[in-house]
């Protein structure tokens, strides 16, 4: 593997080649590679990083009890493949590509990728709210992400909280939010079966919506799609901000009472 900037969110290559037996002096486990890193992928996790080294895309070396000794060459190859994800939304196979071209001494060809989002102005609406990140991932990135094994993203498939892109077998930015939301729930005891009421909630706020968005289906002008949209986002937004107000309300009467 070729050695690394390690300093930059977004590390250039320092140079073909690397002796990993003397180049980097100092060594860090997987915990303090996690610490390093969270401090500009808020959302990574151990089981993304050993993903990532499962796919091929970072090698650390291995103590005579197998234990990772990660250098920082490789935090940095980490931190170039996390920000090739989170801001060109390259795909590993892309991402995989490009660091052989640097291992190799080569200039890879810089691709924004399918999925790159052009500069916009603040997020607004429901985007403002939940923080979406616009993402497109496979099932086992899915998983690696949020720390998920098979049986519970199932699980999660089954009670109709998480699902694939339709025809595309991917998932994008609202299952990988319900995903790690439902993850975190779990660890104070809230299963996935004990969510379907919220999924039947937004399936009737989404009829609710739809019902009051249908008038501008049959307004004549030629962005009649992008306001009906907009207005729909609009009201969802104002329909999250009424649940958070009331269950703080009921909760805050529980309280007292």
């Amino acid at each position: 593997m070729s050695g690394f900037a390690a300093a930059s969110p977004a590390p250039r290559p320092s140079g073909p080649g690397r002796d990993r037996a003397g180049s980097d002096a100092k060594v860090l486990n997987i915990g303090q590679v996690l610490d390093r890193l969270r401090a500009d992928f808020a959302d990574i996790t151990l089981s993304k990083i050993r993903y990532l080294e499962a796919e091929g895309l970072v090698e650390p070396a291995r103590t005579s009890a197998n234990y990772r000794k990660y250098s920082a060459d490789d935090v940095a190859r980490l931190r170039y493949v996390l920000h090739a994800q989170r801001e060109r939304f390259l795909p590993l196979r892309v991402i995989k590509e490009e660091l052989a071209s640097l291992d190799r001494g080569d200039t890879p060809v810089h691709r924004p990728g399918p999925r790159a989002v052009p500069p916009h102005p603040a997020p607004t609406g429901l985007d403002a709210i939940l923080g979406v990140e616009r993402v497109r991932m496979s099932r086992r990135e899915l998983l690696a992400d949020v720390g998920l094994d098979e049986d519970e993203l199932v699980e999660l498939e089954r009670h109709g909280l998480v699902a694939p892109i339709a025809g595309g077998g991917y998932y994008d930015s609202d299952a990988l939010l319900v995903a790690r939301t439902v993850a975190l729930l779990a660890g104070h005891g809230v299963q996935a079966r004990h969510l379907r009421a919220a999924r039947t909630v937004a399936d009737r706020e989404a009829g609710l919506i739809e019902a009051a968005t249908a008038p501008l289906r049959g307004q004549r002008g030629g962005d009649n799609a992008g306001r009906q949209a907009e207005t729909a986002d609009e009201l969802a937004a104002l329909l999250v901000r009424l649940h958070a107000a009331l269950l703080r309300s009921r909760l805050a009467a529980g309280r007292s009472s």
